[in-house]
């Protein structure tokens, strides 16, 4: 695999430190350098791992660690001081360790395992202003916990900092009190409520965790249900086999889990779930005892040598089925069985969860959407294949829901996924200002969740669209990491690594996301995308085969550019005049010269290979200008 270079990206930067570590060295320096050793094995590594984070940087009195989620950092930092309190109680001056941190969520560069750039500057320096046992963040860290976390804030004052530029307004965070989520129920876009509604949340989840069935009877005075909000229940096993019994048992836990990935998803935990196995309950009761809208069952039964997923998605408001599907697999490769089940549900689900959201909500407040609706509606078509009045339809959606609610996450990205797509897909007539609008937009839904796999995959699609590929992989993997299910990351990644000129690598991630998604709106560009990594490899007959299925599915232009460079190539003059009308028809005038300069990359090995298309494009009888 080719060396990747340098990169940005948004990440949270805890740098910690020991406090008088000379000093330490000198009273004893075996006992000491013993002592950080076992704080480093035993309190640090464990909790930043725990917490999500990871360490790139470890020096001989302190460490840097990277995580996506600022909350985490900021809750592992005053765990981490916690914890050293309770290490250091009893212990003399010469003997105690005491640390100070700093967390700043901003800008790094990426080279390799290292990270670099102002980001990482701002929480090095807020470390060393910090004191003995103390915790110091910067605004952009305050401005994003403070309603996530139940922690006080002491203002520093403004701090200069050697090599940026604006002084840094500088906050101590107050750990005498444990760290608590206050707010981790819910919707992201309903975590603006006050303390009386989360405690009304709170005591609903109790109560439905321990099985109190009673408690709907008050059901008028309760929050009410939550929009995608659901519970997996646990997949009958007619034969009644503990290997089958034990695939359901792994489904229930990894789709419970991927769910609850979605973004403003509320889903029923897994132990919760697992109490109704065997029990014939009727849907709606179910939604009364769990307070959810939704409600996944279904059946796992072998045959012979495959294994047969039945799923259903029930609206409980309804008892109807909202959508149902079968998934197949092969018994024998059950070490991946199960990744390909869960995978491929839970990128349906959300696809599906969002549709059924955008219909009740069309359905029971047609002529006052609020923010979030519209944002939903918004998806709901972005959701459908790729069209040209599809994304613009989306992008309207968007900035209606906007300007009801200019901080809605959901609304901020996808108002980022529609222009990067205007602008990638060459519709976009303002490309460098649709970029600028999509990369703001993206960039304050990272503010505001550092943690989501759609907003770094739009990132990437921001990367891509300026041609800085290798930045754009590194958000695609990013996401990935984060959201192992994102089918699109996969497949997008597929294709950037053609233009960067690494095309023999792009098969392996196209076809992950065509595993996960076999019925993805997007499977035809995907299809395109691997004919179009066939005919840069010069393997006309293979990219034949992958741009009819694109083209039988959904006709999408680019993908009769190739079919006819390929026919053209192979001497199929009928199928290329063919394939040459069909695209006349989606981009009338087209010509040889136009392609030759669409400016997809400037990479010297994507040119060569992009050759080998326009020579077909020439002999498949395309016009020259």
């Amino acid at each position: 695999m080719a060396e990747e270079r340098a990169h940005r990206r948004l990440a949270a930067i805890l740098a910690a430190d020991v406090v008088g570590y000379s000093r330490l060295m000198e009273a004893n320096e075996v006992a000491t350098f013993e002592r950080l050793r076992a704080h480093r094995k035993e309190l640090f590594e464990p909790e930043i791992a725990k917490h999500h984070g990871r360490i790139f940087k470890l020096m001989g009195d302190g460490l840097l660690a990277e995580f996506a989620s600022v909350v985490d950092a900021v809750e592992c930092a005053v765990v981490l001081q916690h914890g050293m309190t309770e290490r250091n109680t009893g212990l003399g001056d010469n003997q105690r360790i005491d640390v100070r941190i700093g967390i700043n969520l901003g800008d790094v560069i990426v080279e390799e395992e290292d990270r670099h750039g102002e980001g990482v500057i701002i929480a090095a320096r807020l470390q060393q202003l910090a004191e003995p046992g103390s915790i110091y963040v910067s605004q952009t860290v305050v401005d994003h916990v403070q309603h996530k976390l139940a922690l006080r804030f002491a203002f520093c004052g403004d701090h200069h900092i050697k090599n940026v530029d604006d002084p840094i307004a500088v906050y101590r965070v107050s750990t005498k009190e444990p760290v608590r989520r206050p707010r981790i129920f819910g919707p992201r876009w309903q975590l603006r409520r006050r303390w009386k509604t989360a405690t009304v949340v709170i005591v609903l989840l109790i109560v439905a965790n321990v099985g109190l069935i009673g408690w709907y009877y008050f059901s008028d005075t309760l929050t009410p249900l939550q929009r995608l909000s659901i519970v997996v229940l646990p997949f009958n096993t007619p034969d009644g086999s503990p290997e089958d019994h034990y695939l359901s048992e792994g489904i229930l836990s990894d789709l419970t889990t991927d769910l609850s990935r979605i973004e403003g998803s509320f889903v029923i935990s897994a132990n919760t779930a697992a109490t109704y196995e065997g029990k014939i309950v009727d849907p709606k009761q179910i939604a009364r005892e769990l307070n959810v809208r939704y409600i996944l069952e279904g059946s796992l039964r072998r045959v012979g040598p495959r294994v047969r997923i039945n799923a259903q998605l029930i609206d409980a408001a309804t008892g109807g089925v909202a959508w149902a599907d079968r998934i197949e697999g092969d018994w024998a490769n059950f070490d991946e069985l199960q990744d390909q089940i869960t995978g491929q549900l839970a990128r349906t689900l959300d696809l599906e969860l969002i549709a059924a959201e955008s219909r009740r909500a069309q359905s029971e407040r047609p002529h006052r959407p609020d923010a979030v609706d519209l944002a939903m509606r918004g998806w709901s078509i972005l959701n459908q294949p790729l069209a040209r009045k599809h994304v613009s339809d989306a992008q309207q959606l968007f900035e209606q829901a906007l300007r009801l609610d200019p901080d809605l996450p959901r609304a901020l990205v996808g108002l980022g996924r529609t222009l990067t797509t205007a602008v990638n897909a060459r519709w976009s007539t303002t490309r460098d200002d649709d970029l600028a609008r999509a990369d703001d937009a993206v960039t304050r839904a990272l503010l505001a969740n550092a943690n989501d796999a759609m907003a770094h995959y739009v990132k990437g699609e921001v990367f891509r669209g300026r041609k800085d590929f290798e930045s754009a992989i590194a958000e695609y993997k990013f996401a990935i990491s984060i959201d192992r299910n994102l089918a699109p990351a996969y497949a997008t990644l597929g294709n950037t690594y053609i233009r960067a000129g690494r095309t023999k690598e792009a098969f392996e991630p196209l076809a992950t996301a065509i595993r996960l998604s076999p019925r993805d709106p997007l499977l035809n560009i995907w299809y395109y995308w691997t004919c179009h990594a066939h005919i840069h490899l010069a393997q006309d007959k293979l990219a034949i085969e992958w741009c009819r299925r694109s083209v039988g599915l959904t006709p999408y232009w680019a993908a009769y550019i190739d079919l006819a460079a390929a026919y053209g190539w192979t001497g199929q003059k009928p199928e290329a005049r063919a394939a040459l009308a069909e695209l006349e028809k989606l981009m009338p005038d087209y010509t040889v010269d136009r392609w030759r300069n669409e400016g997809w990359s400037d990479n010297p090995i994507f040119l060569a290979e992009y050759q080998h298309i326009i020579v077909g494009l020439q002999k498949a009888g395309m016009r020259e200008k």
